[in-house]
C-alpha cells in the first residue's frame, strides 16, 4: 500500500488515483524490460513503482517537482523492496532517448508547456507521450499545448473519471511557437517596482497573488530580523520585498517545489538581491536548525493537489514553531473562512489579528519562550 508520507496524510487523501492505473495500463503494451521510460509528475511513486514492479521495466527516470513527492517515492520503494529508478531534473538527462513518457497532467497550462517542450526536444524522435488526468481538471487548452509540440494528439475514451491524451510526432525546436526548454517568464510588477521570474509550476506565475498583496501592506510593521524566512516562497516576492525593506537581514526563500526555488532565485537576481537571499528546496524547513530564525513570512496553501485540506497549513505552522527563536514572529495571511487562529495560538504562541479584508486575515504569532 503506497503512502503519501512525508506529505500530509489523512483518510480522505490517497497516494494514487485512477489516472495512475490508466497510464500503467496504456503503457503495458508499449514497454518491456529494456524500454527507455521517463515518468513526470509521479506524485507518490505509483507510476514509477508500477512500471518497475508490474510492467517489469528495469530502469525508470523520474522527475517530480515537489521534494515531498521525491521522498515519498523513496520511502515507498524501500517499503516494497523495489529499485531501479533515478530522480532527475526536467531536462536532457531525464529525457534523452526516452521512447515512452508517462505524465500526470499538471494543473496549469504554463507547466504543461514547459514539460511538453522538454519532451519534444530531448526524447527520442519516435517518443510517445501518455498524459493523463482527472476529467474535472482537464481542459481543451491542454490539447492545444500538446499540439504545439506534437503532430498527433489523440484524446482517449474516459474511464473512471480519468482520461488520457496520447501525443506522438515530436516537433523539434524551430517551430515558431516553440518556447525554449526550461523557459520562465519575467514580468515587472509596477505596483511593487519588482521584476518577478516564474517557471510553469509556480502558483500564480509571475503575478502578484491577492493574499501576498494584502500581507505586503503590513511590511512596514514587520520587525527587522537577522534571519527571515519566506516559507512556501513561490516566485520569491515576499523574500525580495522584505530584503529590500531590511538591508541588514539575511533572507531564506524556501519551498518544496523545485520550480518555485528556481523562480525565487531568478527574482532575487533580477532585482540585485541574490547576495542577500538564499534559496532552499525543502519540506517544511526540515533541514533548518531549531530556533534559527527571527521571522517567518507565510502565505500557506489550502489545497493539497486537488483537495482542499487544512493539513498543509498546520504542517507549516508546526515547522515555523520549531525554526523560530523564542520571541520570533510568524506573519501569516490566510483565507478568512479557514479557522487557523486557534491552531496558531496552540502551535506557535500568542496570536494577534493585524488586519482583515473581505477575503483574507493577516495574523502575527509570537513564538513562546
Amino acid at each position: 500500500m503506497l503512502r503519501r508520507y512525508p506529505d500530509v496524510e489523512a483518510p480522505n487523501l490517497q497516494a494514487w488515483d485512477a489516472t495512475d492505473r490508466l497510464l500503467l495500463e496504456a503503457a503495458a503494451g508499449r514497454v518491456g524490460p529494456d524500454s527507455s521510460l521517463a515518468v513526470i509528475g509521479d506524485r507518490y511513486g505509483a507510476l514509477t513503482l508500477g512500471a518497475l514492479g508490474t510492467l517489469g521495466v528495469r530502469r525508470v527516470r523520474v522527475h517530480e517537482d515537489l521534494i515531498t513527492g521525491e521522498r515519498a517515492l523513496q520511502n515507498n520503494a524501500g517499503a516494497l523492496g523495489l529499485a531501479g529508478f533515478e530522480q532527475l531534473p526536467l531536462g536532457a538527462e531525464l529525457l534523452a532517448g526516452a521512447q515512452t513518457v508517462l505524465l500526470q497532467l499538471p494543473r496549469t497550462l504554463a507547466e504543461l508547456e514547459e514539460i511538453a517542450a522538454a519532451v519534444a526536444r530531448h526524447a527520442a524522435p519516435d517518443v510517445v507521450l501518455l498524459a493523463g488526468g482527472r476529467i474535472k481538471h482537464m481542459s481543451l487548452g491542454m490539447n492545444a499545448v500538446l499540439e504545439r509540440h506534437f503532430q498527433d494528439v489523440r484524446p482517449q475514451l474516459a474511464r473512471q473519471k480519468s482520461r488520457l491524451l496520447v501525443a506522438a510526432g515530436a516537433v523539434r525546436e524551430g517551430n515558431p511557437g516553440h518556447p525554449a526548454v526550461g523557459h520562465s517568464t519575467l514580468e515587472h510588477i509596477a505596483e511593487l517596482d519588482l521584476d518577478v521570474e516564474a517557471h510553469g509550476a509556480v502558483f500564480a506565475g509571475a503575478k502578484l497573488d491577492i493574499g501576498t498583496r494584502f500581507l505586503l501592506t503590513f511590511l512596514p510593521e514587520m520587525p527587522a530580523a537577522r534571519h527571515a524566512i519566506d516559507l512556501g516562497c513561490g516566485s520569491g516576492i515576499l523574500a525580495a520585498m522584505y530584503a529590500r525593506q531590511n538591508p541588514g537581514a539575511r533572507v531564506t526563500a524556501t519551498d518544496r517545489s523545485a520550480a518555485a526555488v528556481a523562480s525565487a532565485l531568478g527574482t532575487a537576481r533580477a532585482n540585485g538581491l541574490a547576495e542577500r537571499i538564499t534559496t532552499l528546496q525543502d519540506d517544511a524547513m526540515s533541514t533548518l536548525p531549531d530556533a534559527s530564525a527571527d521571522l517567518v513570512l507565510l502565505n500557506p496553501p489550502f489545497h493539497l493537489g486537488a483537495s482542499v485540506h487544512a493539513g498543509a497549513g498546520i504542517k507549516l505552522f508546526e515547522a515555523a514553531a520549531r525554526v523560530l527563536a523564542p520571541g520570533g514572529e510568524l506573519w501569516t495571511v490566510f483565507n478568512r473562512h479557514l479557522q487557523y487562529l486557534p491552531a496558531l495560538e496552540r502551535l506557535v504562541g500568542p496570536t494577534t489579528v493585524k488586519g482583515s479584508n473581505p477575503k483574507f486575515t493577516v495574523a502575527v504569532s509570537a513564538r513562546r519562550p
